[in-house]
Formats: C-alpha cells, sequence, structure tokens
C-alpha cells in the first residue's frame, strides 16, 4: 500500500473541512462584530460537527482501504471483529 494513496472518501473530507473552515470564518467574524453569545455558539457547534464528520470518514476510510486489506486474507472471525468494529465507529 502506497502511503500517498489517495482513498476514495479524500474528496469528500475536503469538503468537510472546507466546510469547516467557512463556519470558522464566520464565528472570527460574528466574534469581532459583536454578535450575540448563542448565535455564536451556534455557528461554533457547526464547525465542531463538520470537523467530526470529516475525522468519522477518515476512520471509515482507513477500515476500509487499509485494515480490510489486511483482514480480507485471514480467518472469518478476523472479518467479522473487524465489521463489528466498523460499526461501534459510527458513536466516535
Amino acid at each position: 500500500m502506497s502511503k500517498n494513496h489517495l482513498h476514495t472518501a479524500h474528496p469528500d473530507v475536503v469538503k468537510r473541512l472546507k466546510r469547516a473552515h467557512g463556519h470558522l470564518k464566520n464565528v472570527i467574524a460574528m466574534i469581532e462584530d459583536e454578535r450575540a453569545c448563542i448565535d455564536i455558539a451556534q455557528q461554533l457547534h457547526a464547525v465542531e460537527r463538520a470537523i467530526g464528520a470529516a475525522k468519522k470518514l477518515v476512520i471509515h476510510d482507513h477500515l476500509d482501504y487499509c485494515l480490510e486489506e489486511v483482514a480480507g486474507a485471514g480467518p472469518a472471525a478476523m472479518r467479522s471483529s473487524l465489521a463489528e468494529f466498523k460499526d461501534i465507529t459510527k458513536y466516535l
């Protein structure tokens, strides 16, 4: 496996991070404009959600492309454990 391999989810991760970047720029502008704390908190929540979604994509992509490559050749119990692990990561 190449270190520079572009996983299929990477373009979506970049899109989500750019969205988070835009939200963060809005937060900075809101603070500088002395906007209401509730509005700032709501925008910060959007930043957290966008970054969290990007993180989950990276983790699931890693599981799909890196760990399944190794588990695919392993016994059924290993593949089953990997599938269970992938299921539980949705709670990250």
